[in-house]
């Protein structure tokens, strides 16, 4: 068996310490934080939070925010306590896209795009 994984990369223009910490207080885990030095000291150079969910970031050089999302962080599980918790979390101060609702294939789905600009999908799976 593979131990080869995917593990989503987002970038940020400047304020990714704050974004990681975000989403730190919703999943937990442990995140990590690499800062820059000389010229773009005070910006992340790497940052990686392990636990419930993995995914790693950091601060490019970009000085324009990101115009378009070509991907969108999906949250997939059975405990719609949880994730519905979790849906309502990232909303704040975000967007929300769809609300959370039943779906024609069964499931409980929902999308925003939450405060950092980052889109997200919520699907429940039916037990």
């Amino acid at each position: 068996m593979s131990d080869t994984k995917l593990i989503p990369y987002l970038f940020f223009t400047g304020n990714c310490g704050e974004a990681m910490e975000f989403y730190k207080s919703i999943f937990g885990g442990n995140l990590a934080l690499r800062m820059h030095e000389g010229e773009m000291a005070g910006k992340v150079m790497h940052a990686h939070l392990t636990g419930e969910i993995e995914f790693m970031a950091s601060d490019g050089t970009r000085t324009t925010p990101y115009e378009t999302s070509r991907i969108s962080m999906s949250l997939g599980g059975s405990d719609i306590e949880t994730l519905t918790a979790k849906f309502n979390q990232l909303a704040e101060g975000g967007q929300v896209e769809m609300p959370l609702s039943k779906q024609f294939w069964g499931d409980t789905f929902g999308m925003l795009t939450d405060k950092f600009g980052i889109d997200w999908m919520v699907n429940i799976s039916v037990s």
